[in-house]
């Protein structure tokens, strides 16, 4: 089959792209041909030469600034089918996370795309059915949303140990504003008695200010300021910090919290990597993994420091985690399961 993925950011420095290879990666591996459309492309020839039986795509302002949706009609017209990656109904993310689309039930003009049929045959979002920040999404649009939960790229799963990565905690992310109260109780006085390494983006003012302005440039497509910032580890290098720290922390945004569903992409790839994770606590871990076994949890800020210490103290208590919980994701959680799920989609409503 032939997939075009749609992707208005390709320069992001953030998890849209580690997604976005996850899929491209998955696809092709089970032997399908995937193209990407960047906003750089020539939406007109690309779509009429190519001829794609699924477009993925998602929904933001800046998806409708480049994608020419009359286009969309007329292949959907062909037979093209479109996958959509859905924001949630009612968001709970601040509406300052200016990447962050905020809530779908407030813009009445993607509401009426959607349920006009113009645009997507399949809405699919991380929630868990029944969630909340769905609720009214199918009464308003006439679409069921699909549950799809973040994954791993299983062709990044064999990393080597490197001692450039050795440490005894690492930390992989982004500081972003609804993690730093967090953070700042659970993470970095950690640095004080073990050797720490973060990883990640907007660590400092500066990183904050200068993400900021190359978001302005893709935003605008300014050549040059969409692409002046670069990741600063390769795909497989955070594979390999994974493999080589002896502890592999995992911090979810406040609000995934309170939510089912909503895991992060480094709850599969740690543990895929085979690296030693340790999670705070979200509602859906026990639903995916066994708790103690295949993952560790920290309930609350005494268990985090008291799994912390042990763990590091009884290396070999870590082993069978670390093999349980690898054989789980690669089963079970990596982007190949997630493909395998909207191909089976696709061929429901063909």
């Amino acid at each position: 089959m032939k997939i075009l993925y749609y992707l208005p950011n390709p320069d992001t420095i953030y998890a849209g792209k580690t997604i976005y290879h996850g899929y491209k990666h998955a696809f092709e591996d089970l032997g399908h041909d995937f193209k990407t459309l960047t906003p750089d492309y020539d939406q007109k020839k690309l779509f009429e030469e190519y001829k794609p039986d699924i477009l993925m795509t998602s929904i933001s302002s800046l998806v409708f600034r480049f994608l020419d949706l009359d286009l969309v009609k007329k292949q959907k017209k062909k037979g093209m089918k479109v996958f959509v990656n859905t924001p949630y109904w009612n968001s709970p993310i601040s509406k300052l996370r200016i990447n962050e689309t905020p809530s779908l039930k407030d813009n009445k003009d993607w509401v009426k795309l959607i349920a006009s049929g113009e645009y997507g045959d399949i809405y699919y979002n991380v929630c868990e059915q029944g969630d909340s920040r769905m609720k009214g999404f199918k009464n308003k649009t006439g679409y069921d949303y699909h549950t799809i939960l973040l994954a791993t790229d299983k062709t990044y799963s064999n990393p080597k140990f490197s001692n450039k990565f050795f440490s005894e905690i690492s930390y992989i992310g982004t500081y972003l504003p609804a993690k730093r109260a967090y953070m700042k109780r659970h993470l970095f006085p950690l640095g004080k008695k073990y050797d720490l390494r973060l990883y990640g983006q907007d660590w400092n003012l500066y990183d904050r200010f200068t993400n900021f302005i190359q978001k302005v440039g893709q935003y605008f497509n300014i050549p040059y300021i969409k692409s002046f910032k670069k990741n600063s580890l390769s795909l497989y290098e955070e594979r390999q910090i994974y493999k080589s720290s002896v502890i592999s922390l995992n911090i979810h945004e406040d609000y995934q919290k309170k939510y089912p569903g909503d895991l992060n992409e480094r709850t599969f790839k740690i543990p895929a990597s085979g690296g030693f994770e340790i999670t705070d606590y979200i509602p859906s871990l026990k639903k995916y993994f066994v708790e103690g076994k295949e993952i560790v949890i920290a309930k609350n800020t005494k268990d985090w420091f008291e799994k912390i210490e042990y763990y590091l103290k009884y290396p070999e208590k870590r082993a069978p985690i670390i093999k349980a919980g690898q054989i789980k994701v690669l089963k079970y959680h990596t982007y190949h399961n997630r493909v395998k799920k909207l191909l089976n989609l696709f061929q429901q409503i063909s």
